[in-house]
């Protein structure tokens, strides 16, 4: 009995710890199973988020792996959330390199933070993003390059269709006078696009009544007005007004096809006003870019006066005019102003200035001004000879002053012709007075022919010891454009892929000039080619072309740098490297329309304390 029941009483205390164990089991299950979703939160937590101090090493082998899992899952999410930035800041970061250069400053802030935090740092998020997010990067890169092409083509076919007037337009951009006029219009095509279906309606006859009332107030006001300072003073009250009515009405079912076909109507003509005024405001500009300045004329005038008031001393020293062992360079200009600073800028960079002698061609009527000009403001040691070109004694009866020509030249810039990117050169070259040159200094070899809107920044002396191989003119060549994209080039035979010369800075050598006969070449191309419809100008340009082909030297590079006068966007050191800035271009630096940032290389330039210029309030 007693061996049975003690071994009852076993197999009972065997139940009871088997009972036992399941029941501790199934509580270590549970809580395993609460552990793991657990562990998993605040692997997320702590990826997205990064609160507090984090332990570097994990309690235990388990929360070990769940916190690998969920780092591994927490660098995913925050390298796309990197590239989700990348992708925000795009649109406002201009280059690739600032792109990178954030990218490196945000991985190097979120690699410190990190190892403050005790968090692993994730060699994908610092160095190598993944192909995928790569992708997206590149591709909102190449989305942020188009948008900028797209700025840049929309530029350039501004300027191409008005020239450069648009770049100065912007520069200038002043604040408008006529904004709540503008508004006021605006209201009133609104309003009246709504009238005639509101005035079709009988339950709406207040409405309709208050609209026609606005709008007639409205019409009265604008007949009156064409700025903001000439509106009566309860204007803000009529706006208030007029808005509310149209609002109104904009609540009702109206027909759309005639409210439509009002706003179409509207839209062309706010399309012809914007048209003709961007054309009228272009020709203002070429009118101001093509005639002298008041200020100009007047400094004209009264030197003018003060050369046959004051019965000047001319003394010049003719036999240094005609003496070929010195360095002689012409000058054709009817500008002051502009020849002064080129006679200035050559001789402060001059090593010998005594040996210089500028020769400056104008007209009749500034004659006596440039002549009065040079002998109040001296050049040194230089010599300078004032010619009235129409008083000239050669064998052409009818002689006038002709400037070099420029030439305006738009083309695409791809290979592609239907391309919308255009580049646009100003070319110049030579006129009708520079042809008569070796009769006018006879005596001499060689010359250096500047025009009037260059600055030397360099000595021009080892400009005569060129060895030119048998060329008549030394010139700078411009590739960037070849005779070949000339489409005015319709005569004669033309090497296409030549590129041209400019004029700024030419070496000429007479003595070749004169055994080549040039100049009865030029008029006889000219000749042959005048009787149709071209203008003179495209003839002018056609014969200089044809007559100096095969009989260019080309003239390194850094010899001349030309577009001061359209081109925004010139290098810095590429200006000061160069010997001979060249103000190409419609935007002279004399005129208030020149580039503000290029004005400064030719105003060092001017003699500032001559009371004509305070007079005549001459501030270039």
């Amino acid at each position: 009995m007693k061996g049975g029941g003690g071994g009852g009483g076993g197999g009972g205390g065997g139940g009871k710890r088997r009972w036992k164990v399941l029941v501790i089991g199934v509580l270590v299950l549970v809580i395993l199973s609460m552990l793991v979703p657990l562990a998993f939160l605040l692997g997320l937590h702590n990826g997205f988020h990064s609160p507090g101090f984090v332990t570097v090493q994990p309690a235990s082998p388990f929360e070990s792996l769940s916190r690998i899992n969920a780092t591994k899952h927490s660098q995913r999410d925050l390298s796309d959330r990197v590239d989700d930035v990348l992708h925000k800041i795009n649109p406002v970061l201009p280059k690739k390199s600032d792109i990178n250069v954030g990218s490196r400053d945000m991985n190097r802030t979120s690699s410190s933070d990190s190892k403050k935090k005790g968090l692993p740092v994730s060699p994908a998020v610092v160095a190598n993003p993944s192909p995928a997010n790569k992708t997206k990067t590149e591709a909102s890169y190449k989305g942020v390059q188009g948008a900028i092409a797209n700025a840049d083509e929309t530029q350039k076919t501004c300027e191409v269709k008005y020239g450069s007037y648009c770049l100065w337009r912007e520069e200038n951009k002043e604040p408008m006078k006529d904004a709540k006029v503008k508004h006021m219009k605006d209201l009133l095509f609104v309003a009246r696009a709504y009238y005639p279906s509101i005035a079709k309606m009988p339950s709406q006859t207040k409405l309709t009544r208050d609209m026609k009332q606005n709008i007639q107030e409205f019409e009265k006001i604008l007949s009156e007005s064409s700025a903001d300072a000439d509106l009566p003073p309860q204007v803000d009250k009529k706006f208030q007004k007029m808005e509310a009515v149209i609002s109104k009405a904009k609540s009702f079912p109206v027909d759309c096809n005639n409210v439509d076909k009002k706003l179409r109507q509207i839209l062309d003509l706010t399309e012809d006003e914007a048209s003709f005024h961007m054309k009228q405001s272009v020709f203002l500009y070429q009118l101001a870019v093509q005639t002298m300045p008041k200020s100009l004329h007047c400094l004209s005038m009264r030197l003018t006066v003060e050369y046959f008031k004051s019965a000047s001393l001319d003394i010049e020293d003719s036999e240094k005019f005609s003496d070929p062992s010195l360095l002689h360079f012409v000058i054709i200009s009817d500008n002051i102003l502009a020849s002064s600073v080129v006679i200035n800028s050559t001789v402060l960079h001059a090593r010998e200035s005594k040996n210089f002698v500028f020769h400056v061609l104008t007209d009749e009527q500034n004659y006596f001004a440039m002549k009065q000009w040079f002998i109040r403001n001296p050049c040194k040691q230089a010599t300078i000879q004032v010619l009235n070109i129409e008083k000239l004694e050669l064998d052409n009866s009818d002689l006038k002053l002709s400037l070099p020509a420029e030439f305006r030249v738009s083309f695409p810039s791809g290979d592609n012709s239907a391309s919308q990117q255009n580049r646009t050169h100003y070319l110049s070259l030579f006129s009708q007075s520079h042809y008569l040159l070796p009769k006018l200094f006879h005596k001499l070899e060689k010359v250096v022919i500047l025009d009037d809107d260059v600055v030397v920044q360099r000595d021009l002396s080892p400009l005569w010891d060129l060895d030119m191989e048998g060329k008549v003119n030394g010139a700078v060549k411009s590739c960037s454009v070849r005779l070949g994209q000339l489409k005015s080039l319709k005569r004669g035979n033309f090497d296409t892929n030549a590129c041209l010369w400019m004029s700024g800075l030419n070496v000429i050598d007479l003595a070749r000039w004169r055994e080549l006969g040039v100049s009865e070449t030029y008029q006889k191309f000219y000749k042959e080619m005048s009787g149709g419809e071209e203008s003179r100008e495209a003839i002018a340009l056609q014969a200089s072309l044809l007559t100096f082909q095969d009989k260019v030297y080309a003239l390194e590079d850094k010899w001349a740098l030309s577009g001061l006068g359209y081109d925004y966007y010139i290098n810095t050191q590429t200006i000061k490297n160069a010997a001979i800035l060249h103000y190409n271009g419609n935007m002279k630096p004399w005129l208030e329309l020149g580039i503000p940032q290029y004005k400064s290389y030719w105003r060092k330039h001017l003699n500032r304390e001559d009371r004509f210029l305070s007079d005549c309030n001459v501030n270039p």
